[in-house]
């Protein structure tokens, strides 16, 4: 066992400069007799200075001289190798010497008795055998001072009575340390098993952490987590190189308004408030937002979507935005796009002359066509037109460009004569189709194009009510906006569907498995063109119950 150190490398005293618990065993006994020993060379001196004659009385040296055994036991002895109370041996010698020096150095100094709070407090405090040390507190001086008076035979009650009162004060110091220690340990003890706990719930947490940072850095998403004043808590790898990707060449430490962060475009800088990161902290809640990350040939095309985070109380805590590079996908969408314009456009210009050649035919008036070739005829004049149709809508729907030319127009003459249109094809489907519409309402849009609108909702709710029921076109004036609805009692669809229906190409499952025709192009080109014009289009829908399309134009 190592002896404890009483300096430092400087030469310092250390002695009290740490806990008491953080020293060996050995320094601990020798600590809990220094008190002592130090009051027994200061009563030497004492006598020296002042009773030199009492240094001649054989009891007081032998005090003297066991004080100093003692100190050497305390130091000399390895008490970590003998059982752990062992040491307790020492404040009982204690006791002994000072009965000795009581005995030698009474006609000198009183008082020497109350030494024994010394080893008193020693016994007290070790929180061994409580009950015992409680006893000795009070026999051990009890013991200091009646035994010589039975070993000289003056054994008066008047003289035992007046002993009493060192006994019982020290039994009362015994007592309160004994609590106090008994206090404390039961402290310690709950205090280890807390700390137990705690490092138990740390290791986990480690755990965890390193389990997160493992997924968070294998997934191929970019993930980051800021608080609720911007600052990041958590970046992944990926997100890492995402933020790389960014910076401008000449910045190693860009904030977000410095990022290199662009439109759908590709060109146009995103502004700082509109950024991801930026929506996030201010507490937005959003999902596939598209910009462009980085400049040049390492441009990247990046879908964001961020979630807020609450603490206990239900405040904003901060977010966690999601970063998913969709390039390739963006690219392939892009070149789709490019295919079907340029098929498209190829399949016009042929289209175009059968149709022409085919009408110039059914134009003849000589009558020189038969019945029964004038039947093909409009058979291939009607499919023709549908299928040119077709190629527009294609074309059309193309990224969405949409041209519009407004002017002043009538809103109510276009759902009046989308409503007349419509009308045979209603009632060969058993279908009540009613208009509801004010007698003017003007509004500056382009006219071919609202029709088109209003005729492919119309269409819509007729095609898919094949069970008859009730379609209302409805207009009305709102707000300085022109809002136009087409409700039918049809076959209604999922909340899944409704969340794409107006993508392109799109067909709910209930639609597929039927027999009712059409590509899907209808609803994203009228929303295309309702955005054209700066509204906006949503529906209302339930299985079974039919659905309502609405659409707002700025009047």
């Amino acid at each position: 066992m190592s002896s404890p150190t009483w300096k430092d490398s400087s030469g310092r005293m250390l002695l009290f400069k740490r806990p008491f618990h953080e020293y060996s065993l050995r320094g601990r006994v020798t600590l809990s007799q220094m008190p002592l020993s130090v009051t027994a060379g200061l009563t030497a001196f004492l006598i020296l200075t002042f009773f030199p004659e009492t240094l001649m009385n054989p009891l007081f040296i032998s005090f003297l001289l066991s004080q100093g055994a003692i100190l050497i036991l305390c130091y000399a002895v390895p008490w970590d190798r003998l059982p752990y109370p062992s040491f307790l041996v020492l404040p009982l010698l204690d006791l002994v010497s000072i009965a000795l020096g009581r005995e030698g150095g009474q006609d000198s100094l009183t008082g020497i008795s109350l030494m024994a709070v010394f080893p008193v407090i020693w016994l007290c405090a070790s929180g061994v055998f409580p009950k015992t040390a409680v006893a000795i507190s009070f026999f051990g001086p009890l013991a200091i001072i009646w035994l010589p008076l039975v070993i000289r035979g003056d054994l008066s009650g008047q003289d035992l009575a007046r002993s009493l009162l060192l006994p019982v004060m020290m039994l009362g110091i015994g007592v309160s340390v004994t609590v106090l220690t008994l206090s404390m340990i039961r402290q310690q003890r709950d205090l280890e098993a807390k700390d137990s706990q705690l490092r138990g719930v740390l290791d986990g947490s480690k755990r965890q952490e390193r389990l997160l940072n493992t997924v968070l850095d294998t997934v191929h998403l970019g993930v980051l987590a800021v608080d609720a004043d911007g600052h990041d808590i958590l970046m992944n790898r990926k997100q890492r190189a995402h933020h790389l990707l960014a910076a401008p060449p000449s910045n190693d430490d860009p904030n977000e308004s410095q990022l290199l962060v662009f439109g759908p475009d590709r060109t146009t800088p995103v502004p700082v408030e509109q950024r991801p990161v930026r929506r996030a902290v201010l507490g937005e809640e959003f999902t596939d937002y598209l910009v462009w990350l980085g400049a040049g040939s390492e441009q990247r095309a990046i879908t964001t979507s961020a979630r807020p985070m609450k603490d206990q109380e239900g405040n904003f805590a901060g977010s966690v935005i999601v970063f998913s590079d969709v390039t390739e996908l963006v690219n392939a969408l892009a070149a789709k796009d490019d295919f079907v314009a340029n098929v498209s456009h190829e399949f016009r210009t042929p289209l175009t002359s059968i149709l022409g050649y085919v009408e110039l035919m059914l134009d003849d008036d000589d009558g020189a066509l038969p019945d029964f070739q004038r039947g093909p005829l409009e058979i291939i004049r009607r499919n023709s037109e549908r299928l040119l149709t077709l190629v527009s809508d294609l074309l059309s729907s193309r990224n969405g460009q949409l041209i519009v030319r407004p002017q002043a127009v009538d809103v109510a003459d276009l759902v009046r004569a989308s409503v007349t249109a419509a009308l045979p094809r209603a009632t060969d489907s058993g279908i009540q189709l009613l208009a509801d519409a004010p007698k003017r309402l003007e509004a500056h849009v382009d006219s071919a194009r609202i029709s088109q609108v209003l005729d492919n909702l119309v269409s819509n709710a007729i095609k898919y009510s094949p069970d008859g029921g009730e379609v209302i076109v409805s207009l009305r004036s709102e707000d300085g906006r022109v809002v136009c609805s087409v409700s039918d009692t049809g076959m209604g669809m999922s909340e899944q569907d409704q969340e794409e229906v107006f993508a392109k190409f799109f067909r709910a499952e209930a639609v597929r498995n039927s027999a009712i025709p059409g590509v899907g192009l209808g609803l994203s080109i009228s929303k295309a063109i309702v955005e054209a014009h700066g509204g906006s289009v949503s529906l209302s829908s339930e299985v079974g119950a039919g659905t309502t399309f609405t659409f707002a134009l700025p009047a």
